[in-house]
């Protein structure tokens, strides 16, 4: 299996390009286009985290109650799957690491992969952002979508992120969920809000925009259904 990025990074789209007998599974409604041989069904999400318990748990996550998935027949195949927002689209190989991930920045991984829901406690809860992360691990390709423009981080010691542009980071790194300003008074009137405090080695992958702080500032300007 290869994967090609087009159009990076505003409106990112994946052209997976799959050999006989191989297997993705997908976000529901991730499909864009595929070659007419692709087999597809849609199912709960199977092994760890799996089941009708797993799927609901990743409904509560902002992720869908199903996912699809797609095998190619007999011959090689083409599927190009793209994310619900506009943004940029990267490829993540696991490999005895595991993998925290933003609930809804998940967009595809590869059968060796195991998906699961993890609760990150009422420090999440406090930031306004996702109660609930999803944790990847195993061995495989994981394919995650964020609201904009990816960017990577090397941690090494300390670091400070904005709860709403996580899109993953390494589970070598250990963090806390703070305030940035000292006063309650100061983090509310700055706008900066929550943000996550990480120690220790390993990788963040960021988003250049918040999507809840966009849906914030657009929601109020919608007419009413």
């Amino acid at each position: 299996m290869k994967l090609e990025l087009l159009h990076q990074p505003d409106s990112a789209i994946a052209k997976v390009h799959m050999d006989p007998q191989e297997e993705l599974q997908a976000e529901a409604g991730a499909m864009v286009a595929m070659s007419s041989d692709i087999n597809v069904s849609t199912t709960l999400r199977k092994g760890k985290g799996g089941g009708v318990l797993g799927g609901l748990k990743r409904m509560v996550a902002g992720e869908s109650l199903f996912i699809s998935v797609f095998r190619s027949g007999n011959s090689a195949a083409e599927l190009y799957i793209a994310p619900k927002l506009m943004g940029d689209i990267l490829p993540y190989t696991l490999s005895g690491t595991e993998l925290v991930i933003q609930s809804t920045s998940y967009l595809a991984s590869t059968p060796g992969v195991q998906v699961d829901l993890g609760f990150t406690g009422f420090k999440s809860f406090l930031s306004g952002e996702s109660v609930f992360w999803l944790t990847a691990n195993g061995s495989g390709l994981v394919i995650l979508n964020a609201f904009g423009s990816i960017y990577e981080i090397d941690v090494d010691g300390d670091y400070v992120v904005d709860t709403g542009h996580i899109v993953a980071f390494e589970r070598t790194l250990d963090y806390d969920i703070t305030k940035v300003n000292k006063s309650w008074a100061g983090a509310f009137f700055s706008g900066e809000g929550f943000v996550c405090q990480f120690r220790g080695r390993g990788k963040v992958f960021c988003q250049t925009h918040n999507p809840g702080a966009f849906g914030r500032k657009i929601g109020g300007k919608l007419p009413p259904r």
